[in-house]
């Protein structure tokens, strides 16, 4: 509201001058010629209010935009940090799923082979000797097989979490020289 202060206080200034330089006797004429000027200058400063006030308000929507364009980057930076946070816990939780799954298989199995074992040491200790051999070999094998596989298995999501992006070959393309 100080913004119009002065052209207020402007206006108010020359209309009293023009009524002081007015003449003493104003006739029809006279009343006109009075009129006239001061409606010109209420006239301009109407525009210059009205051009005051435009101003105003495209500063305040200006300002108000910013705020908002603010704002919602704050709530986007926001939901990205919340889902990515999600997206690690979740990940974090199966990872930890995984293993424990893995780890009562590999006892189940474990404890399986195991007693496969002890099966075959059993019939060697009471004179079954080819049986209990072929126990203890296929029992032997069929848990070398399982390492193996946990190994490959091991190996390969390694690979596939490593951070060394491999260069797609083509078939039949020569090995890059080195």
């Amino acid at each position: 509201m100080l913004k119009f202060l002065p052209g207020i206080l402007l206006l108010q200034a020359i209309t009293v001058a023009l009524v002081l330089l007015a003449p003493a006797d104003l006739t029809a004429w006279g009343w006109l010629r009075l009129f006239i000027p001061v409606l010109i200058v209420g006239l301009l400063t109407a525009f210059w209010f009205n051009a005051s006030a435009a101003h105003h308000s495209k500063d305040a929507i200006s300002n108000l935009k910013e705020s908002h364009a603010r704002e919602r980057e704050a709530l986007r930076i926001n939901a990205e940090r919340a889902k990515a946070k999600v997206m690690k816990e979740a990940h974090q939780e199966t990872m930890q799923e995984v293993r424990r799954t893995s780890t009562q298989a590999n006892i189940k199995v474990g404890m399986a082979f195991a007693g496969a074992a002890g099966i075959g040491g059993l019939l060697l200790l009471t004179q079954f000797m080819t049986l209990g051999l072929l126990m203890l070999t296929t029992a032997g094998g069929a848990l070398g097989g399982y390492v193996v596989r946990i190994r490959q298995e091991k190996a390969k999501a390694n690979v596939l979490t490593s951070t060394s992006p491999n260069k797609p070959r083509l078939i039949n393309a020569s090995p890059p020289a080195k």
